[in-house]
C-alpha cells in the first residue's frame, strides 16, 4: 500500500537499491509515496518500508523471477530505476577480458535484463517511465577509467534507443550522469588508494563547485525523471555532476601580497 504524496498509487523497482545512490532514491520514492521494491544482492539493507527482492543482476532467470515477484508484491509496476552498477579502474592496458565482460554484463547487460523483464508490466501502466543510473565518465575523459567510460557510454546510448523505442509505447526512459558522488563504491576506492586523503582531494578538486556529489542529489533527480512532473522529458540525460562535464572555470590563484 502506497502512502500520501504526488506519487501516491505509484509502484517503482529500484536495482542496487541496498545502499548509496540506490537507497537514497528507493527511500525518496517512498517518501513522495510510491510503494518501493528494491533488487540488490543484500535487499535486507534497505529495510521497511522498501520491499527487499535478491538477485543478481548476470543472472536472467534470476533477474526475471526477481522482477516478477517485486511485481506480484506491489500489484503491477509504473517506475523502474536501473541504478545497479560496478566500477572498474586502470587503462586499456590494466583490464583482463574476464573483467571487461564482468563490468559490461552486470553495468549494461544488467540493465538489458531487468528492462526487459519489466516491459510487460510498465506496459499495463498509465505512467510508465525508466531511469538509468549513467555517469559523467559517459561523455567526460576521466583517468584510469578506461572500461568503466566504456559501460557508461554504453549506458547513455542504449537509454536513447530504449526511449526510441518505448516512446510509442508510454513508457519515457532518461538517465542520470552523476559526477564524483560520495557512495560506498567511491569510499571502497578511496580506501584502496596508497594516499586515500590525497586521493579524496583530488576527486573533489576536479568537481568545479569544489565537492563531491551526494547520493541525496543524485536521488532527487532520479525521482523527478522518475515522476509525473517529467511526463515530457524523455531521452534526456540530465547531469548532477557539480558542473563536472560542461564547465571550465578558471583555477584558483590567489592575489598577489
Amino acid at each position: 500500500m502506497s502512502g500520501t504524496g504526488e506519487l501516491a498509487g505509484l509502484r517503482a523497482l529500484v536495482t542496487g537499491g541496498g545502499s548509496g545512490i540506490g537507497l537514497a532514491t528507493a527511500r525518496l520514492l517512498a517518501a513522495r509515496g510510491a510503494a518501493v521494491a528494491v533488487l540488490d544482492l543484500d535487499p535486507a539493507s534497505a529495510g521497511p518500508p522498501l520491499r527487499g527482492h535478491r538477485a543478481d543482476l548476470a543472472d536472467d532467470a534470476a533477474v526475471r523471477a526477481a522482477v516478477t515477484a517485486a511485481g506480484t508484491e506491489l500489484g503491477g509496476l509504473d517506475i523502474l530505476v536501473n541504478n545497479a552498477g560496478i566500477g572498474a579502474a586502470g587503462t586499456v592496458e590494466d583490464n583482463s577480458d574476464e573483467e571487461w565482460h564482468r563490468v559490461l554484463d552486470i553495468n549494461v547487460l544488467g540493465i538489458v535484463r531487468t528492462t526487459r523483464a519489466a516491459l510487460p508490466l510498465l506496459r499495463a501502466s498509465r505512467h510508465a517511465a525508466i531511469v538509468n543510473t549513467c555517469s559523467v565518465a559517459a561523455t567526460a575523459g576521466l583517468p584510469q577509467r578506461a572500461l568503466y567510460s566504456a559501460s557508461k557510454g554504453a549506458v547513455q546510448s542504449l537509454t536513447l534507443a530504449m526511449a526510441t523505442d518505448h516512446l510509442a509505447e508510454g513508457i519515457r526512459v532518461n538517465c542520470v550522469n552523476p559526477g564524483t558522488a560520495d557512495t560506498p563504491w567511491v569510499g571502497r576506492l578511496l580506501d584502496a588508494a596508497d594516499d586515500p586523503e590525497t586521493e579524496r582531494a583530488a576527486l573533489t578538486a576536479r568537481q568545479p563547485m569544489g565537492r563531491l556529489v551526494t547520493a541525496d542529489e543524485v536521488a532527487a533527480a532520479i525521482v523527478y525523471l522518475a515522476s509525473p512532473a517529467a511526463a515530457s522529458v524523455t531521452g534526456t540525460a540530465l547531469a548532477v555532476d557539480g558542473g563536472m562535464a560542461g564547465l571550465r572555470p578558471r583555477p584558483h590563484v590567489d592575489p598577489p601580497a
